[in-house]
């Protein structure tokens, strides 16, 4: 029997599963037995892949659409599809990358390695982009401060309305909250 799986990224429906649903139907598998996520690929709690690991059977086939709807984690594709070989169950992807995967063959299961180191590299740039962007925020914001101290202070060295007080503790956040973005502390992960 074919078993399909998809998923997206989001559930605050930005991003629609009908693509993947169509091709899963293209592909031989009835609706009725498609299983849905609505959670990011990281995430191991996720009830529509837990049922349909259940569902599986020996000598059923997993269908899903490309690689990273079943997971972004090396570790944890290459477990569940450990898992599935060991139960005589076979993981046809779609599309991906150039290339479809069928690791009921040799080429399949090497295609299939490849492309899950891919994916976590994939997530883990995310992963970069989203601190490193974290970090230029907390540097801009950094800056912004000290241009507000420089114009803050009257000639004479006398403070206007207090306000030079207030730059200084915002810089001071500034630069903690830069630390904790730095040290992996905050932010999303």
């Amino acid at each position: 029997m074919l078993i399909g799986y998809m998923r997206v990224s989001k559930a605050d429906g930005s991003q629609s599963t009908d693509l993947q649903r169509d091709a899963l139907i293209a592909a031989g598998v009835d609706p009725s037995h498609i299983y849905e996520d609505l959670a990011s690929g990281r995430r191991d709690d996720r009830p529509g892949l837990a049922n349909c690991l259940k569902a599986l059977r020996e000598g059923d086939v997993l269908i899903v659409w490309k690689l990273d709807r079943l997971g972004r984690d090396m570790r944890h594709l290459i477990n569940t599809v450990h898992d599935l070989i060991e139960r005589d169950v076979g993981l046809k992807v779609l599309t991906g990358h150039g290339a479809a995967i069928d690791t009921t063959t040799a080429a399949g299961k090497l295609t299939f390695g490849i492309f899950a180191a891919l994916a976590e590299f994939e997530r883990e740039l995310i992963s970069e982009r989203t601190v490193a962007g974290l970090a230029s925020g907390s540097d801009r914001a950094a800056q912004a401060v000290r241009i507000h101290d420089l114009g803050a202070r009257r000639p004479g060295g006398g403070e206007a309305g207090g306000r030079s007080q207030q730059a200084r503790t915002h810089r001071s956040r500034a630069h903690r909250l830069r630390a904790l973005h730095l040290l992996g502390v905050g932010g999303r992960q």
